[in-house]
């Protein structure tokens, strides 16, 4: 028997009113609101997953190239092949996300993503220990060794060692937002564990000779990939044990006061649950549902904008920490460090604050993206600030500087040698760089013509060397130490680089939420989730996989010294032309972004004559012309992009 409730006895906390009036116990709305909660913090952390593990990958692209000897274009192929996985499922997945079990298909994902990172473990322990290029002197009875440049002996041949908005909008800021703490707390881990010697616990640190701003040092990449297994598996957890569905937000919150029915036997809410449809069922409107998308011009240049900023995004990250320790001289683990506690904080900061000032001053369609073009552009004018941001280039006797005596190099590889140590039989392939008293960095104590050292593992120094004249001292009375030069000049210029990087992101990001907003607002509300899918598909398959590749490949190029693999063959990269490099790597960022800014003008022309605003609403400039002149001039519903105010609705967006 039906029951009415009066506005007094809405006073009554125990009872709440549903939708459609009847009334629910708040026991019953307490536990559909507790499932909503524990969705979206179960989503928030598996995002946070997701960032953390690819971030920390991402900080250990130089440590696995040392690793396993692989050049920079290798290490792209690897790191690119990535985003095949998303190829074969996201699109898809998108498509079907409204007629699945979302949370078990989530579920399956974060185990997959556990899985995958525990295997990529493994040949850290199938390999054996890393066993770094070096070179030895045989010892004899005193503390002096006999010499490093004697062309009868067997120095220096590489030994092996063995010790060697709205509602909708907030829960969709906070899942995005937690994702980008990932990347700030897996940097931070990337930096602990290249600090760490790759062999930790097994070998005696005090014969390592080499310390982490070596070009040989690798840290203990695999034991970040361990902690990012588990956090994936941990995030897989609450999805098991979640609904098919949830109650949408607002449904429970509508109160009517007069004559409402109530339920006698009304002890829960079932959520509304959409049926499962048949595969065929389901993928019969894809392919129409993808010509409407794509049809829509201010989507699809979207997806061009998307595409180019993917690729100098992931070109960025990517190769980050190998530009800094190139061209200023910093260990990657500090790099790393850097990375983390300034970069990406100050990208959420910016973020967050690209949303407030959304929300602050209830900026329109076409005032967003003139909002996202003014500060993409005043961030590439930044960005090409870049190129004054230089120190000297490393000085290697042969490589990059002239040895004592000649004027110029021609060629490095027939340079290497020269007067000063040509009876000193020095192996032209090896690697085990020492400084000299002039600043100057050689190849090898043989190179520098070195006759004897004392000392051992990083206390290491070398006397009695014929190409080395410094300060106060003749040819041949000069001496050495183990490692390569310092660049002075890198200190001052490093600071100043890293402000400018750090103005940039800031710029960047501020822009960021405002251009993703774009999307949402341009396409149908029926074909949102299908156009994030196509946009993250599209941007992580043309960006995020071919990027890593073409920017190591142009790396690679302006490699001067490859290392040696154990078994032969060229290694990773020892030393770069840093000038050239420079080049190469801002060159394409520069070049990517200023297609973006072309890219922004085109959709703000767009919008601009596709949409206007008046007051609070935006109006679709399209569809309103096609009414006749008899019709009054009305705004639809259907005519107000989606997410924008009308005068009976409280909410600016709906997503």
């Amino acid at each position: 028997m039906d029951k009415t409730i009066t506005a007094g006895q809405l006073k009554d906390k125990s009872l709440f009113l549903d939708s459609d009036g009847s009334a629910v116990p708040a026991k019953a709305m307490c536990q559909n609101c507790s499932k909503l909660k524990v969705f979206l913090g179960a989503l928030a952390f598996s995002f946070f997953a997701k960032g953390f593990s690819g971030s920390y990958m991402k900080s250990m692209s130089s440590q696995i190239e040392r690793r396993f000897e692989i050049s920079s274009s290798i290490f792209g192929i690897i790191d690119g092949s990535f985003e095949i996985g998303n190829l074969m499922v996201m699109v898809l997945v998108s498509y079907l996300g409204p007629r699945v079990h979302r949370p078990k298909v989530i579920a399956v994902g974060c185990l997959i993503m556990s899985l995958g990172t525990f295997l990529s473990v493994m040949p850290q322990f199938l390999m054996g220990r890393y066993n770094y290029e070096r070179v030895t002197v045989t010892m004899d009875n005193s503390s002096t060794s006999v010499s490093a440049c004697s062309p009868a002996s067997s120095v220096g041949r590489p030994v092996r060692d063995a010790t060697d908005t709205p509602s909708a909008v907030k829960h969709f800021g906070l899942v995005r937002s937690s994702g980008m703490f990932g990347p700030t707390l897996g940097f931070l881990l990337g930096s602990f564990c290249a600090s760490l010697w790759v062999d930790i616990g097994i070998v005696d640190m005090d014969e390592i000779s080499i310390n982490p701003k070596d070009t040989r040092w690798v840290g203990a990449w695999w034991l970040g990939l361990l902690i990012c297994g588990a956090v994936n598996f941990m995030a897989s957890l609450p999805f098991w044990f979640l609904p098919y569905s949830l109650p949408k937000e607002g449904e429970n919150e509508k109160l009517k006061i007069n004559n409402l029915p109530v339920q006698g036997d009304h002890c829960k809410i079932d959520p509304p649950v959409q049926p499962q449809l048949k595969f065929s069922e389901a993928v019969k409107d894809f392919l129409p549902a993808l010509k409407k998308l794509f049809g829509n011009p201010v989507f699809l240049v979207f997806i061009f904008l998307t595409i180019l900023q993917y690729n100098s995004l992931v070109g960025i990250i990517t190769y980050e920490t190998k530009f800094m320790e190139q061209q200023f001289n910093v260990s990657v683990a500090r790099a790393i460090f850097l990375i983390g506690v300034i970069l990406l904080p100050i990208t959420i900061l910016g973020m967050f604050l690209g949303g407030f000032l959304i929300k602050k001053f209830k900026l329109h369609l076409t005032e967003m993206t003139k909002f996202a073009s003014i500060t993409f552009i005043l961030a590439y004018l930044l960005n090409l600030l870049y190129f004054t941001c230089s120190c000297e280039v490393l000085q290697v006797a042969g490589l990059t500087a002239p040895y004592s005596g000649l004027k110029h190099i021609s060629s490095p590889k027939t340079n290497l040698m020269a007067s000063c140590n040509a009876d000193c039989g020095c192996k032209l392939d090896q690697w085990d760089p020492v400084c000299g008293d002039n600043g100057i960095t050689y190849m090898t104590a043989c190179f520098a013509g070195c006759k004897s050292s004392t000392g051992m593992g990083k206390n290491m120094v070398f006397h009695n060397c014929s190409c080395v004249e410094g300060q106060g001292h003749g040819p041949g009375n000069s001496s050495a130490i183990l490692g390569q030069c310092q660049r002075e000049s890198c200190t001052k210029a490093f600071p100043y680089f890293l402000a400018l990087q750090t103005a940039c992101a800031f710029i960047l990001a501020l822009g960021g939420t405002p251009t993703y907003m774009i999307m949402f607002r341009s396409v149908s509300p029926d074909l949102k989730s299908f156009a994030v899918g196509i946009e993250t598909l599209v941007g992580r398959v043309l960006g995020g996989l071919p990027a890593p590749i073409y920017f190591g490949a142009l790396i690679d190029e302006t490699c001067l010294k490859w290392g040696i693999k154990s078994c032969g063959g060229s290694g990773s990269c020892r030393v770069y032309d840093t000038k050239a490099f420079r080049n190469v790597y801002l060159g394409l960022i520069a070049g990517l972004r200023a297609g973006c800014c072309l890219l922004y003008i085109v959709l703000s022309v767009l919008i601009m004559k596709r949409f206007k605003s008046d007051g609070k609403e935006i109006t679709d400039v399209k569809n309103t012309e096609r009414s006749t002149s008899k019709e009054p001039a009305t705004v639809y519903k259907k005519d107000i992009l989606p997410g924008a105010r009308t005068s009976e609705e409280s909410e600016e967006t709906y997503m």
